[in-house]
């Protein structure tokens, strides 16, 4: 079972991360899906989002979770039943969850030198001149990145900008945390981000700030 890591944040709240090596059928084993599940994965046509939709459940088995524990709102936001909060991510061949007693989100991506092309959509770029190094700046921009959507997941309401209501406060890429707030309209929430980065990909992880 390819568990790539656990990460416990604090006592209530959980990061597992799997590294998707099986095929489609071995992953199938031992998970149940709810019908509407069932249906969907089988609509997929790409082999890994259907290998990483079925090893999203797995992750949740390690927290005692199944399938049919987990449901979507309007806004495609997964919640499960009781009183934990979870968020969901997949990118090429890792998979991750974060469960929480809070409200949270969290992002994978793959780190690509395309980001840099298309900075200047999610983050005002002028913040990042003083990297000399591409490679250097990529990897911020990447976390930038996972840190927005993670917050844009957990906020999910429709009509939030990445570059107009979420600001990340600059960081050092050896910190491995920084803080971030969503501004929408007579909304403003504040978070706290961690984020890491393995074999090419980065992930980031929020959770609602108590401060």
């Amino acid at each position: 079972m390819p568990l790539y890591k656990t990460i416990t944040v604090n006592p209530n709240t959980k990061v597992f991360i799997w590294k998707i090596e099986e095929s489609f059928e071995a992953l199938s084993q031992g998970i149940q899906l709810t019908d509407n599940c069932a249906t969907r994965v089988n609509n997929m046509k790409s082999d890994l989002h259907r290998r990483g939709f079925m090893s999203i459940r797995h992750l949740m088995a390690l927290d005692g979770y199944t399938d049919h524990d987990l449901y979507y709102d309007e806004h495609g936001k997964p919640h499960l039943t009781g009183d934990k909060h979870i968020s969901i991510t997949h990118s090429f061949n890792f998979a991750a969850i974060i469960i929480s007693d809070i409200e949270v989100g969290i992002d994978i991506e793959m780190q690509r030198h395309k980001i840099l092309r298309i900075a200047h959509k999610f983050t005002p770029l002028k913040a990042y001149k003083i990297f000399a190094n591409e490679d250097a700046l990529m990897r911020k921009l990447t976390i930038v990145w996972c840190a927005k959507e993670s917050l844009y997941k957990s906020f999910a309401e429709k009509g939030v900008s990445f570059l107009e209501h979420i600001y990340v406060e600059d960081f050092n890429l050896d910190e491995n945390k920084t803080t971030a707030t969503v501004t929408y309209e007579d909304k403003q929430q504040k978070y706290d981000v961690d984020f890491l980065e393995f074999e090419q990909f980065t992930c980031a992880y929020a959770l609602i700030s108590e401060k």
